[in-house]
């Protein structure tokens, strides 16, 4: 056991030595830029008020699923929340995991069989990424929204062609440049998975994401919906084709093998669904008030921020040496903003992230950016 225990040490020892070492932390009473609530539905109370009024509909189900949905997990909530998610993302049929990281790992592990050829964008999320690891498909990175470079390394694939792209990017915040992705897998027959954690509920008219934003439903075999962010819920679905849902009951051990959601989730997964619709106005005072954010930091000396037109914002330091620095004085003046550190994006492009929400005022996002010049 000591050996075992030295070893930890020693890998710990090692992060902590290159400054990267992660721990848990709570803050309270600070502004919120670091969220992935956009638009304010995990701390509304409209929302808290409609789970718990709709909850008593479903007195007669068990608290937890109480086993794997193949067992004595599944209800008829699942069927009907379900066959809601379906229509909402205009999509033949929908299947729930418990996290987004499950349903990537559970796509992904089973659907790409031996013999087939996988292509993902280098900046996909890791989820993809653990997913592939435990197919038997080749796979390999493209380089991050370089459809040439996708077209090119497609001409050496074998087998069932699959190409993954996030279509908002969790890190960087930009945009997966669709309609091209999805002409080149119509050209080459190959089916276009797409990732929309960080869209739903932030494009399309009613929130569906940015495949339904661009038309594209018929264009992408699957698509990936996660729940914990500008849903301000929990779990995952993913939705496509109904021989997909079927092939995924049958084939993916992250659904079989897994216990169901608990009552609670699925009330307020359908609670968040019912009030989508009326947040038009969330949505894009969150986009404008990125954009005034974007603008003012640009206008700082030794800072670079981009993209232009997303709520994710990377905040580039010429030292980027200081940003745990900066976050740390950042915190102190209230606002949470949080550093992002190799390994989690690649050496040399550290950053802060900035997450700007449909509830941030103009005065806070004034403040954060006076903060940020004073602390550079």
């Amino acid at each position: 056991m000591s050996n075992i225990l030295e070893k930890l040490q020693q890998k710990l020892a090692e992060r902590a030595a290159q400054g990267n070492l992660r721990q848990l932390k709570t803050t309270s009473g600070l502004t919120d830029f670091c969220s992935n609530d956009y638009l304010g539905l995990a701390r509304s109370e409209e929302l808290r008020a409609l789970i718990h009024k709709e909850e008593d509909k479903y007195k007669h189900l068990p608290l937890g699923a109480t086993g794997s949905r193949l067992l004595s997990g599944n209800h008829p909530l699942f069927e009907e929340l379900e066959g809601l998610i379906a229509r909402y993302h205009h999509a033949e049929a929908a299947l729930l995991f418990n996290s987004g990281y499950t349903a990537n790992v559970g796509l992904l592990s089973a659907l790409p069989q031996r013999g087939d050829t996988v292509f993902y964008d280098e900046a996909s999320h890791a989820s993809m990424k653990d997913g592939l690891r435990l197919s038997f498909a080749k796979s390999y990175a493209f380089r991050h929204n370089s459809v040439e470079d996708l077209r090119q390394k497609l001409k050496h694939a074998t087998g069932q062609v699959y190409v993954l792209a996030e279509s908002v990017y969790s890190m960087d915040g930009d945009q997966a440049p669709l309609r091209e992705l999805a002409q080149v897998c119509n050209a080459q027959q190959a089916a276009l998975i797409v990732d929309e954690a960080h869209a739903v509920g932030l494009y399309g008219e009613n929130g569906e994401g940015l495949v339904s934003a661009l038309g594209l439903e018929q264009e992408v075999f699957a698509r990936v919906l996660t729940y914990g962010k500008a849903m301000g819920s929990h779990g995952a679905a993913v939705v496509g084709p109904q021989l997909l849902r079927d092939f995924l009951i049958n084939y993916s051990r992250a659904f079989i093998y897994t216990t169901g959601l608990p009552t609670h989730a699925l009330v307020a997964l359908k609670c968040a669904y019912t009030l989508l619709p009326g947040l038009t106005a969330a949505r894009e005072r969150a986009k404008e008030r990125a954009h005034l954010l974007y603008r003012k930091l640009n206008k700082l000396s030794g800072i670079r921020c981009s993209p232009e037109n997303s709520v994710i914002l990377s905040v580039f330091l010429q030292q980027p040496q200081r940003l745990k620095e900066l976050a740390a004085a950042l915190q102190q003046e209230g606002f949470d903003v949080r550093p992002v550190l190799s390994p989690t994006v690649p050496q040399g492009t550290e950053r802060l992230r900035v997450i700007v929400h449909a509830f941030n005022t103009e005065e806070e996002i004034e403040g954060l950016v006076q903060a940020i010049a004073k602390g550079t």
